[in-house]
């Protein structure tokens, strides 16, 4: 047993779970406490030891200083001696939210956006060429080559995605003449009721410059339109064509050879938590919610008749019959001996369905979901009912894979062509600390570029050093921070 001036004794500790406990601790040590859950680790620790030990020193301070502290209550123990001031550092669970990563955590991510955004070369997405500024000239050809005959309107988007009630502009906008616009999405003809905005909104404000029919003969009358689009717009002009088609050109940055345009380039492109950056398919999230094939048919040693666990999918023993007639299944064998053709059509459908005969009534099943099938019929519910329940019923069968559009890496095409160092924003964050000290080291910039982006690729590789020396090298940026240990 240790001696006395080399221990911390506790006599009858009876605080919470504790059962008049005596132990004696040995001092300068690391000691691990372990035990089942509820067998008193935290209230030992925390609620005993660190308690009475801010308890003291808390005593030990003044009058005055210690009405700016919170007292702590004594613990329930007989006695403690050779206890010292202690402070306590407790585990936390790390952030649940899948947008949550390394780099965001540790603001690295945000210096990153801000340094794409100032030095980054953007490169079209269809192609890989380099974006360059698009004359008016150009985007004129552009809209007569690729909306030649239709019915367009030539729009300026004033004000995108800004707090507000934007009074002033659309005052200004109707002593200019102007009666149509696109606020929010919709649209908006004077005179009309009086327009009053959200202040505390993010609104977008869109004024129809002109509407008419691309023709030769209209080449003029496009090309002025285009040109006042471009000085209200700060350089953009959008598009909008039939079917609900919009098009965005700017004067400032466009493909050499096909034409594809990219407003400027601003941090709010690069995040995956704006719309401005964000993929269309996932929202940012990087993944999307997909029916799973082995939770809607969870036990393939069952028949078909039995296996199909989503309610109101099983179809009918005379419909089964002919669906193993057309794969050469036999009904009452295990789902698992359906060959892969017969799984595939099963799960995600055939694009003609079976010919279930001219003129007759098909079974429902075979007609219905063989030709949708199950892992769509299940989204389809899901994504179209109104009820929280079935909404909750149906997700009990989807599970998150990698985004199809943009394969997990969050963002929209265009702002994923965006380069610095070579390498997209996406492929940065995707390295790990102990690769990217090195490459920000190494970084040089032009005496222009270090007046712009100093300062950042300074924070870049002072946060990136900090996580490296507290031994996180392993760790990449896009690492979800669901994913880390909370100790």
């Amino acid at each position: 047993m240790p001696e006395p001036s080399d221990a911390i004794r506790i006599r009858g500790a009876r605080q919470h779970n504790l059962k008049d406990v005596s132990i004696d601790l040995p001092r300068n040590r690391f000691i691990v406490i372990t035990g089942v859950s509820g067998s008193g680790k935290s209230s030992l620790a925390f609620d005993t030891l660190y308690a009475e030990g801010q308890r003291r020193y808390i005593e030990s301070l003044s009058a005055y200083a210690r009405q700016f502290l919170g007292q702590m209550d004594k613990p329930d123990v007989d006695s403690i001696e050779g206890l010292s001031p202690a402070i306590a550092i407790e585990q936390r669970a790390g952030s649940r939210n899948p947008r949550s990563t390394v780099g965001t955590v540790t603001e690295i991510y945000d210096y990153l956006r801000l340094l794409f955004a100032r030095i980054g070369v953007p490169h079209c997405p269809n192609d890989g060429e380099e974006i360059a500024p698009q004359s008016v000239d150009k985007i004129v050809e552009s809209i007569q080559s690729q909306a030649k005959g239709e019915k367009i309107d030539l729009v300026a988007p004033v004000v995108r995605s800004k707090k507000g009630e934007h009074r002033d502009v659309l005052d200004s906008l109707r002593g200019q003449g102007y009666r149509r616009f696109a606020i929010d999405g919709v649209d908006v003809r004077l005179p009309g009721p009086e327009i009053r905005l959200a202040k505390n909104k993010q609104h977008t404000i869109e004024v129809v410059i002109d509407t008419f029919e691309v023709a030769p003969e209209e080449a003029a009358r496009l090309a002025e339109a285009v040109e006042l689009a471009r000085k209200m717009a700060d350089g953009l002009v959008v598009v909008r064509r039939p079917g609900g088609v919009r098009q965005m050109f700017s004067s400032r940055r466009a493909c050499p050879k096909c034409g594809f345009s990219i407003e400027e380039l601003t941090p709010r492109m690069f995040s995956f938590n704006s719309p401005f950056g964000a993929c269309t398919e996932c929202s940012g999230i990087g993944a999307t919610l997909h029916a799973d094939p082995d939770l809607i048919v969870p036990d393939k040693d069952k028949p078909l008749s039995r296996a199909i666990s989503v309610w109101g999918l099983t179809p009918s023993s005379s419909a089964i019959t002919r669906f193993g007639a057309m794969f050469g299944y036999e009904p009452r064998r295990p789902v698992r001996e359906l060959n892969e053709k017969g799984w595939q059509a099963l799960m995600y459908g055939t694009e003609r369905g079976p010919d279930v005969g001219a003129g007759r009534a098909s079974h429902w099943w075979l007609g219905g979901w063989l030709r949708e099938g199950l892992v769509p019929a299940v989204e389809r519910r899901w994504k179209s009912t109104k009820s929280e329940g079935a909404k909750e019923y149906y997700l009990g069968f989807m599970t998150f894979h990698p985004c199809r559009k943009c394969e997990g890496r969050r963002l929209k095409p265009e702002s994923l062509a965006v380069t610095v160092l070579g390498k997209s924003i996406s492929e940065i964050v995707g390295m790990t600390v102990g690769e990217l000290v090195p490459m920000f080291r190494a970084l040089t910039l032009t005496d222009h570029d270090e007046q712009i982006v100093g300062q950042v690729v300074k924070e870049v590789r002072a946060r990136l050093g900090f996580l490296q020396n507290v031994g996180l090298a392993y760790l990449s940026l896009d690492r979800a921070s669901a994913t880390l240990s909370g100790g």
